[in-house]
């Protein structure tokens, strides 16, 4: 379809795929780039994407640079530097960080893209690849008025629930806030179930009696799918992403000179587990690490 807007996707991860998957299949044109592996870009070719070389190039050639990345370092390190995006954009092309970024990180590279006559967004998202690809994502869109209502489209295509949540960094500061609160409910029933053992409780009972009541939540049913069903991946967020994540937010709170009390415990215990070598594991696997912790010495 030509009236599609050229999309240059750069991070093909588990989530980045499926959204260039959804893309696709939409009919827009995508041109990709390599990042850690080829597989994901092979799959995307064989579907009818154009490969770059060079992030410049691939900015080049679209009018919405995507990018689904795993750090600000990583985003940083693609939007800069003469290979990068910003070197290559054409006047007006639209930039959208769909990532989990620091948000001082984020309007610095506004500040840049804007230079270069481009336009910066921050879109962070809620929901797992397997929404993706059926474009069920939850969207947390960030930026001025005006870019929103140019791209709103191209995220109603991707995403089910479509939030233009405020000015430039309104989405990852949103989404840092959401991803603490996720993530500490997630580790304090990690917890919870590895102190039924320890008290002797079955886990299956523990889970019915507390998800009787007001407690329950899809965060404490990700838990319990492993805990109980031994599913790790209901929740697909692996422990090092997490703790990136409240780190993050950690970070945020400094920056604003806010004193963050709730986050120190859920940072501490994910990054303990990271340290023993368990940061790919799945979020839900957390339940085993702290069974460890409190095994009878």
């Amino acid at each position: 379809m030509t009236n599609r807007p050229a999309i240059g996707f750069v991070g093909l991860g588990l989530m980045g795929s499926a959204m260039v998957e959804r893309l696709q299949s939409l009919g827009y044109p995508v041109t990709v780039i390599a990042n850690r592996r080829r597989d994901r870009v092979e799959a995307a070719l064989a579907r009818g994407a154009t490969e770059a070389t060079r992030t410049a190039d691939l900015a080049a050639a679209s009018d919405i640079v995507m990018l689904c990345m795993d750090t600000s370092a990583s985003v940083e390190s693609r939007m800069l530097g003469p290979d990068g995006v910003i070197a290559g954009l054409k006047p007006g092309t639209l930039v959208i960080d769909f990532g989990t970024s620091l948000p001082g990180s984020t309007l610095a590279l506004a500040a840049q893209v804007e230079a270069a006559g481009g336009r910066y967004m921050d879109a962070p998202l809620g929901r797992t690849p397997a929404h993706a690809v059926d474009g069920k994502l939850n969207i947390m869109a960030a930026g001025a008025a005006e870019d929103f209502a140019r791209v709103e489209p191209v995220l109603k295509d991707l995403g089910e629930n479509v939030f233009h949540v405020g000015p430039l960094g309104a989405g990852h500061t949103l989404k840092l806030i959401n991803n603490f609160y996720g993530m500490t409910t997630a580790i304090a029933m990690a917890e919870a179930f590895a102190m039924a053992d320890r008290a002797g409780i079955p886990r299956d009972q523990l889970y019915t009696v507390m998800s009787a009541g007001p407690l329950r939540s899809g965060m404490m049913d990700f838990i319990k799918a492993y805990a109980v069903d031994g599913q790790a991946d209901a929740l697909a967020f692996s422990i090092a992403n997490a703790r990136k994540d409240v780190g993050y937010y950690s970070a945020m709170a400094d920056d604003l000179g806010a004193t963050t009390l709730m986050s120190t415990g859920t940072k501490q215990a994910l990054g303990l587990a990271k340290a023993t070598g368990q940061g790919e594991r799945m979020v839900a696997e957390m339940v085993d690490y702290f069974a460890s912790l409190f095994k009878e010495r």
